[in-house]
């Protein structure tokens, strides 16, 4: 089993490799012994990726890549392939909040709209089609992975974000049907209530703590526990999986947690009745 997990060989090209969870990622993926293009569109942030990568003996290049631009990703894609002879797996993480702003639903300006489904949606979908027609030219099928968010998967004020990784869940499902001919598969990762990296304080620490007892783990994820569920979807471990979205979250969507401070709570008598079924 542990051998379909193994990613030796493989050539993966991962967006938004330059902090945060796409950093963990692209770490995961190299240390299970896959070759890694770090994309973003900070220099110094992917070189550090990189440096990491390589200094646990793992291959990684650095290339700066704007994914709203689809010329741009198609170079990043090309970049991989040049530099190791194939791309078997993208991973489309990259993303933001585009251009904020505090305005009422009737006031949201088109550009504001138009920049966050440049980032989130659109992005995605060159990521998807650059890959796609290496991967189908050279005939061996390959992955393709995209990181959306658990607000697509519930109500929330700042509505262009999840609407385009509602979006994205969408492309997610269409693009696994339409490549399952050609043994591409696709899916998404869903992360809520993850830390981003390390604290950086103790303050940072103690508001982590209070966040995570709403959570039904009690606890915030980490940063680098998304790393091997994208190992896992990008190995042949998970060979009949396609067109899927796996939430990464402690429970909370499962938990009906919302945007209130409430706590759900049992009584060990209750707890016991419910779980018997009764």
């Amino acid at each position: 089993m542990l051998e379909k997990l193994q990613l030796d060989g493989r050539a993966i090209v991962v967006t938004g490799a330059g902090r945060g969870l796409g950093k963990a990622m692209a770490k995961a993926l190299a240390a299970a012994g896959a070759k890694v293009i770090c994309s973003a569109r900070t220099q110094a942030q992917i070189d550090q990726t990189v440096q990491e990568i390589l200094d646990k003996g793992g291959t990684a290049l650095a290339h700066q890549c704007d994914v709203t631009d689809s010329t741009a990703v198609d170079l990043a894609v090309d970049r991989c392939v040049d530099e190791f002879g194939k791309i078997d797996v993208m991973l489309a993480n990259a993303g933001g909040g585009g251009i904020q702003g505090n305005w009422e639903f009737w006031e949201y300006p088109d550009e504001a709209f138009e920049s966050v489904l440049a980032t989130n949606l659109k992005s995605n979908f060159y990521c998807s089609r650059a890959a796609a027609k290496h991967m189908v030219h050279r005939g061996q099928g390959g992955v393709i992975i995209h990181t959306a968010s658990g607000t697509a998967l519930r109500g929330n004020k700042s509505f262009a974000y999840p609407t385009a990784k509602g979006g994205q869940i969408s492309l997610t499902k269409s693009t696994a049907t339409m490549l399952a001919p050609h043994n591409i598969r696709v899916n998404t990762i869903i992360p809520g209530f993850v830390a981003q990296g390390p604290s950086q304080s103790d303050k940072e620490t103690a508001i982590r703590h209070q966040r995570g007892i709403r959570i039904p783990v009690r606890r915030l994820g980490e940063w680098w526990e998304l790393g091997p569920l994208a190992v896992f979807l990008a190995s042949d471990a998970s060979a009949y999986i396609t067109g899927q979205a796996f939430i990464i979250d402690g429970g909370g969507l499962a938990g009906g947690l919302g945007p209130v401070d409430f706590i759900p709570h049992f009584a060990p008598e209750h707890q016991a009745t419910t779980e018997s079924g009764e």
